[in-house]
């Protein structure tokens, strides 16, 4: 089924820069990042394989607070310094993960699916989880309580039971029943280079230093092909696209929704320090009628086709134009 890139009558943002359009979008794929553990810092990887809640190992975790509720960096900034790294395992054996913070020690993710589920919520949903015990616990209270405006309180890590299904807004998936894990809403987020780069343009122009897209949180970056160069949002403006595999078939992700932003882009990934010139500065031209003039950078996608193959740094990107 193709779906639309948005819902039928929605307009693209009047503020969009007219464009010079080929026959079809043609992008490469330049980055892939997981995010093991929601909120917390992004893992930036050269293979991925697409599961059915997204890419391998993204949201697989989510830190709550002693009533079940997610936690994010809305709460803690300091999450972003919270580092999950992928530890050497067999061939055959299941990723495995350690967590790295500013002054603490390492500290393992045993993945935990045996005791018995917990009631977590994530936004809107309540959901079924795993309980990673109270060292993980124990970990992040000590360093995320122990620099932040919030009072200290005891925090959780805690794993999605895959047996649970999460499902996507079937608003915006046109009736296409897509899962997620962690993530906000949708099991994939594209954003590209040339949109960076059009922010950062606006942000030199303020004599703020640029930014990079750790930022933003996306699974999927798109770039320029050596014919083709984007356009600031063209991701907006496109609809399946179709990424070429080493193994023949091909996959396809379809974006669904415009990702409207929060104060998290705010953050700087290597300080958690805050600063409001990336919303303010978003807001003067990324106010997007889709979303009742949400302010928005990247698109939320869902899969299509390709479950089981990988996705590549390189491939090769290919879509129809939808206005």
């Amino acid at each position: 089924m193709t779906l639309s890139a948005a819902t039928p009558s929605a307009p693209v943002p009047s503020s969009e820069p007219a464009l010079a359009l080929s026959s079809q979008f043609q992008a490469r794929l330049t980055e892939l990042w997981i995010y093991p553990i929601k909120s917390c810092a992004g893992v930036s990887v050269s293979q991925a394989v697409l599961t059915p809640f997204g890419l391998a190992s993204d949201r697989t975790w989510m830190v709550v607070d002693a009533q079940g509720d997610m936690v994010t960096q809305r709460d803690f900034p300091r999450m972003a310094l919270i580092q999950p790294i992928q530890v050497p395992t067999g061939d055959d054996a299941m990723p495995a993960w350690q967590l790295q913070a500013p002054g603490m020690a390492n500290l393992p993710l045993v993945p935990n699916m045996t005791s018995m589920p917990v009631t977590v919520r994530v936004w809107q949903d309540t959901v079924s989880a795993f309980d990673m015990g109270p060292a993980c616990g124990q970990w992040l209270t000590e360093f995320l309580g122990s620099n932040s405006a919030m009072a200290r309180r005891p925090l959780r890590l805690v794993q999605f039971d895959a047996r649970h299904k999460r499902v996507a807004s079937l608003t915006w998936t046109q009736g296409v029943e897509a899962l997620n894990q962690f993530s906000d809403g949708f099991p994939i987020l594209v954003a590209s280079t040339a949109s960076l780069a059009e922010l950062n343009g606006r942000l030199a122009q303020q004599g703020v230093a640029a930014v990079n897209m750790r930022r933003f949180r996306p699974n999927v970056v798109l770039g320029d092909t050596a014919e083709h160069a984007l356009l600031p949002h063209d991701e907006d403006r496109v609809g399946l696209m179709t990424m070429a595999t080493e193994e023949g078939v091909p996959v396809q992700l379809q974006p669904v929704k415009p990702c409207p932003r929060c104060p998290i882009p705010n953050i700087d990934p290597d300080t958690a320090l805050t600063a409001p010139v990336v919303s303010d500065t978003l807001q003067q031209y990324r106010q997007d009628t889709r979303v009742q003039g949400g302010i928005t950078f990247g698109m939320n996608a869902i899969t299509v086709q390709g479950v089981g193959q990988a996705l590549r740094v390189g491939q090769h990107v290919s879509a129809d134009w939808v206005f």
